[in-house]
C-alpha cells in the first residue's frame, strides 16, 4: 500500500519514546543537534589545545569554528553521509563549508572515535545528571508522603497474605529506599565516568606523537587539556580505538535499576488500588474503560510496569556488545549502541516523570484501610489477649486453647459462610474472658500493632534521605504534567 505524503509524520512509524512519553529535556540530550554540536565543540577543544602546544593553528581558525557551532546545514550533512557512507567525515566536510579557514585543521590527528566516543560519554553524563535530579525529586515527594502518613496503620502483607500491621508511611519508605539506592548507584556511576580523550586510531596516540615530532610530554598534555576542557576529572590511560564497551554496560545497568524500582512501586500500587486502599491520580474527565463506565484503571502504573520491562530488557545488549568487540575495535557496536543507550535513558526519564506525577496525586482511603485492618486484627490480637489474661491471673494454656477454639469458629464464619470476623464478639460473650472485657478496645487499638514504624520513618528520612537529596534541591522544578 502507498501512503499519501499528505499524512506527514503520521504516515510513518515514530518511536513512542521520542514523541509520546519523554520530557523535552531528555529528548534534547539525545537529539542530533546536541550530538553534532558537541562534535563541533570537541573539534574546537582539540584545536585550541593543539594550538596551545605549538601547532600552527590560528586564532582566526578557532574563532571561525566557534562562530559556527550551531550553524549546521542538515541537508548538506545528510547528502554528504549518503555519498561518503561515513557520518564523521560527512560532518567534517559540512563544518568545513561554513568554517573554510578552519577546514584544513578540523579533526587534526584524530580518529572518528575522538568525537563519537567522547560525545557519547558527555551525553551519558548529561543524561545521568538529569536522571539524578528527577530521582531526587521523586525521593522528596515520597518523603513528604511518608511523613504525612507515618502514623496511619495499614495491613502488612507477606506472600500477599495478611501479616502484622505496618503504616502507610512506612510502606512508602520501602519504595523510597529503593529510589535512594538507585540515586546513589547513579552518582557512583557518574563519578567513575572517565573521558576517552585523545588516543588515535588504535589507542596508541601514534598520530599525535607524529604531530608533535615525538614529544611524549606534549601528547600527554594534549590528552590532559582536552579532557579538562570537557570537564572530566579523569581519563582513560588505556583504550583501543574505543573506550571499553563495558562502560556502556555499567551505565545502562545503573539506569535500568530505576526500572526495577518503579516496577516494584507501581505493582504494589496496582494491588493496593484493587484493594481500594490507595490509588494513583484519576482526572475528572479520565475514562477507565470504553465498555465499563465505572472503571478506574491504574493506567499510569500499568504504563510504568510496561516500560520498566522494556528498560530491564536493555541491560543484556551492552553486555553482548562488550563481549563481541574484536581486538581494538569492530563497528558492530555502533548501530546497537545508537538504539540501546538512548532508549535506556529515554525510558528511565519517562518512568521518573510518571512516578513523580503519581506520588503527587496519590490518594489514600483511610476508612477502607481501617475496615480491612478490623477484618484481620482480631486474629492478630489473640496473643495480646492471652497476655492480658495471664496478667489477670489466668492459666496460659487454658486461655490458649479457648482462643484456638474461638479462632476456628470465627474463621469458619469468614471463609465458609462469607460473614464478618466475629472473633471479638465471641471473646466478649465468653465469661472466661470477663476479667479483660473492659480492656478489649485498648488491646485491639491498631496503633499498638505498628511497632516503631513512625519512628523508623522519621529517622530514615532525617538521617538518610534528606542529606542525600539536599544537593539537588536548588535544581528542583515543578512536578511533571503528563500529556497522555
Amino acid at each position: 500500500a502507498v501512503v499519501s505524503t499528505q499524512s506527514g509524520h503520521y504516515g510513518r512509524d515514530r518511536s513512542p519514546l521520542m514523541h509520546r512519553y519523554p520530557s523535552q529535556e531528555m529528548s534534547f540530550v539525545f537529539s542530533d543537534r546536541n550530538k553534532f554540536e558537541t562534535w563541533r565543540k570537541l573539534w574546537i577543544m582539540l584545536a585550541e589545545s593543539e594550538q596551545q602546544l605549538g601547532l600552527p593553528i590560528t586564532d582566526q581558525q578557532i574563532e571561525e569554528m566557534k562562530a559556527n557551532v550551531t550553524n549546521i546545514d542538515w541537508e548538506r550533512a545528510a547528502e554528504e553521509e549518503r555519498v561518503r557512507r561515513h557520518d564523521v567525515m560527512a560532518h567534517i566536510h559540512t563544518f568545513g563549508v561554513v568554517a573554510p579557514l578552519a577546514a584544513p585543521i578540523i579533526h587534526l590527528g584524530a580518529t572518528s572515535c575522538f568525537v563519537g566516543d567522547n560525545t557519547d560519554l558527555i551525553v551519558m553524563r548529561e543524561g545521568c545528571n538529569l536522571l539524578l535530579r528527577k530521582l531526587a525529586q521523586c525521593c522528596d515527594a515520597f518523603s513528604k508522603f511518608a511523613l504525612k502518613y507515618k502514623d496511619t496503620p495499614q495491613l502488612g502483607f507477606t506472600h500477599f497474605q495478611p501479616a502484622q500491621l505496618t503504616t502507610v508511611g512506612k510502606r512508602a519508605c520501602l519504595w523510597l529506599q529503593d529510589l535512594l539506592i538507585d540515586l546513589k548507584e547513579l552518582e557512583h556511576t557518574v563519578c567513575n565516568l572517565r573521558f576517552r580523550g585523545v588516543k588515535g586510531t588504535t589507542g596508541t596516540q601514534a598520530s599525535f606523537l607524529d604531530l608533535f615530532d615525538g614529544d611524549h610530554d606534549k601528547v600527554e598534555e594534549l590528552d590532559r587539556l582536552v579532557s579538562q576542557k570537557a570537564d572530566f576529572a579523569s581519563k582513560f590511560t588505556i583504550t583501543g580505538q574505543t573506550y571499553s564497551r563495558k562502560v556502556d554496560a555499567m551505565v545502562v545497568n545503573a539506569v535500568a535499576g530505576i526500572g526495577s524500582t518503579v516496577n516494584k512501586f507501581c505493582t504494589d500500587l496496582r494491588l493496593l488500588a484493587s484493594l481500594k486502599e490507595l490509588e494513583e491520580p484519576f482526572e475528572k474527565k479520565q475514562i477507565g474503560s470504553s465498555a465499563m463506565p465505572y472503571k478506574r484503571n491504574p493506567m499510569r502504573s500499568e504504563r510504568c510496569c510496561s516500560l520498566a520491562r522494556h528498560l530491564l530488557s536493555l541491560t543484556a545488549s551492552p553486555q553482548h556488545t562488550a563481549a563481541n568487540q574484536w581486538f581494538e575495535r569492530t563497528l558492530d557496536d555502533s548501530a546497537n549502541r545508537r538504539i540501546v543507550i538512548a532508549e535506556a535513558f529515554l525510558t528511565a526519564d519517562v518512568l521518573l516523570n510518571t512516578t513523580e506525577n503519581i506520588i503527587h496525586g496519590m490518594v489514600v482511603y483511610p476508612k477502607v484501610i481501617e475496615k480491612r485492618i478490623l477484618e484481620e486484627l482480631p486474629f492478630m490480637a489473640t496473643e495480646n489477649v492471652l497476655m492480658a489474661m495471664v496478667k489477670q491471673g489466668g492459666d496460659r494454656q487454658v486461655c490458649h486453647e479457648k482462643l484456638r477454639v474461638l479462632s476456628q469458629e470465627a474463621g469458619r464464619q469468614v471463609k465458609e459462610l462469607g460473614k464478618a470476623n466475629d472473633m471479638l464478639a465471641r471473646i466478649q460473650a465468653d465469661e472466661y474472658f470477663a476479667p479483660i472485657h473492659a480492656l478489649i478496645p485498648d488491646i485491639i487499638n491498631p496503633n499498638k500493632f505498628i511497632g516503631r514504624a513512625p519512628q523508623q520513618v522519621d529517622k530514615f528520612i532525617a538521617e538518610e534521605v534528606l542529606p542525600c537529596i539536599a544537593k539537588y534541591s536548588k535544581q528542583f522544578v515543578e512536578p511533571p504534567q503528563l500529556n497522555v
